[in-house]
């Protein structure tokens, strides 16, 4: 079996493709292509997991009448026709598009070759393109429950979870090397997470909170800064690292975060929808602060979804304090029933099956 992802731009486009097409190359031995642009953040992400990627010109979308317009209309059919030689060339039994500008001319050249083409959408609220490319796909697969009502033609709609769900599962139980940092039994730990870039206003405020935090409870933290930020971070937090230096690990990033989160008590992160379906899948109480700087405000629609069950709190961006957030968390980490009973909550949203749901249909569609 042959499946052709087209996605990028951002990592919520391509993390649940790399997801699922490592799922199916173990799984049912596919052979598996990415498209995507040379200016998305695929160019790098898919050749280092190990998959070939295959390149066409696109850009955004334009809304009004501009010279623009007709750039991006001109590439759009230049990049269909580039779609149609990568499709001829590779012959794909289904073809998978995971959001961002690549996947609306790869989804239209495959409905062209009769090719059977899903659509994934990770967030509450749907990408203009997903909408767009809905008409045309066999399938659409939802990561949120919801999401059904914003598209035109919701019967051909599937709620299956976001496949790095199914991953975050798997890696947290892997007991194949130490993790680190090391964390003492018996103590709370409190994760904060700003996304692979960081969070400059999350940063500002959590690293104001530390010493109130470490001070009021017996709780440790684990800081992800963000690898832009962490030097001047550590500078900064330089007198309290010395103090608490058994319960305080910052960190430019961290390569097995699902495993840390498997240790974690409570989660304070943006609400990105891959952020999202980790922490439900392992079932972590979370507090979100939803990023302002994204189309259509979608972190937040996705943050009020496990608000909503119970699962965690958010505080906007423009609320943010350092005493405000800093008394929040302490609230919690005192309040273990209350951890547990978010943590319960949390682990009910989570659809760890996701990967195995969509390789269901792929495979449907491949052999009808």
């Amino acid at each position: 079996m042959r499946v052709l992802f087209a996605g990028g731009g951002t990592g919520g486009h391509i993390y649940p493709a790399l997801a699922l097409a490592r799922y199916l190359r173990r799984q049912e031995k596919a052979e598996v292509l990415f498209v995507g642009t040379e200016r998305g953040m695929e160019k790098e992400i898919v050749p280092q997991a190990g998959f070939a990627l295959e390149t066409i010109p696109v850009i955004g979308l334009e809304r009004r009448l501009s010279l623009r317009l007709v750039r991006t209309a001109l590439l759009a059919a230049k990049g269909v026709r580039e779609a149609r030689k990568i499709l001829a060339a590779f012959r794909p039994d289904v073809v998978v598009g995971t959001g961002g500008y690549v996947a609306g001319p790869v989804v239209l050249a495959a409905r062209l070759a009769r090719i059977p083409t899903i659509i994934h959408e990770q967030n509450a609220i749907p990408g203009l393109t997903n909408i767009w490319l809905s008409r045309l796909a066999n399938r659409v697969c939802l990561s949120l429950a919801g999401s059904e009502q914003y598209f035109p033609r919701p019967e051909k709609t599937i709620l299956t979870g976001n496949p790095r769900a199914s991953e975050a599962v798997q890696a947290a139980a892997d007991g194949s090397t130490v993790l680190q940092p090391q964390l003492a039994p018996g103590r709370p730990v409190l994760l904060c997470v700003g996304g692979s870039h960081g969070a400059a206003k999350l940063n500002e405020v959590f690293s104001g909170c530390l010493e109130l935090i470490l001070t009021a409870c017996e709780a440790q933290i684990v800081y992800i800064t963000g690898p832009k930020y962490y030097e001047p971070i550590k500078k900064q937090t330089e007198l309290i690292r010395r103090r608490f230096a058994d319960r305080l690990h910052i960190l430019p990033y961290h390569r097995q975060l699902p495993r840390l989160l498997a240790q974690t008590d409570l989660v304070i992160s943006r609400a990105g929808a891959t952020t999202l379906a980790e922490i439900t899948a392992i079932g972590v109480p979370a507090v979100l602060i939803p990023s302002p700087n994204v189309t259509n405000n979608h972190q937040e629609y996705n943050a009020r979804i496990m608000a909503e069950k119970g699962a965690a709190l958010i505080i906007r961006e423009q609320e943010l304090s350092v005493a405000g957030l800093a008394t929040r968390l302490v609230e919690l980490l005192l309040n273990q029933k209350r951890l547990q009973e978010m943590a319960r909550a949390s682990k009910a949203l989570g659809m760890p099956e996701a990967a195995a749901k969509m390789a269901k249909i792929i495979y449907e569609l491949a052999h009808k």
